[in-house]
C-alpha cells in the first residue's frame, strides 16, 4: 500500500486549482462559469478559495467545462491492491 502525506484539503485545493486553470484557459470569469453551470457564484468562489464544494456542483462545473469524461475515467480502470480486491470486484 502506498502512503501519501497530503491532507484531504491539499487534494481539494489541487482540484480547485486545476479547475481554475481550465476556467481561465476558456476565458471564463468565476461569475460566468457559475451562471453557465447553474452553481451559485458564492459556492464557486468558495471552491476556488478553499476547495469546498458539493459533489453535485462540482459535476455541473465539470460538465460545463467539458471535462466530465476525465472525472469518469477515474473509475474505468481500477487499480487493484490485492488479489482479494480482484475477486471481490468480480462478484
Amino acid at each position: 500500500m502506498e502512503y501519501n502525506f497530503y491532507t484531504p484539503n491539499d487534494f481539494a485545493m489541487k482540484l480547485a486549482n486545476k479547475i481554475k486553470r481550465i476556467r481561465k484557459r476558456k476565458k471564463l470569469t468565476q461569475k460566468n462559469l457559475a451562471a453557465r453551470s447553474n452553481v451559485s457564484y458564492a459556492s464557486y468562489r468558495k471552491f476556488e478559495e478553499k476547495g469546498e464544494i458539493s459533489l453535485s456542483s462540482l459535476i455541473k462545473i465539470m460538465m460545463e467545462l467539458g471535462v466530465i469524461d476525465d472525472f469518469n475515467a477515474l473509475f474505468e480502470n481500477p487499480v487493484y491492491q490485492s488479489i482479494e480486491e480482484v475477486i471481490n470486484d468480480a462478484k
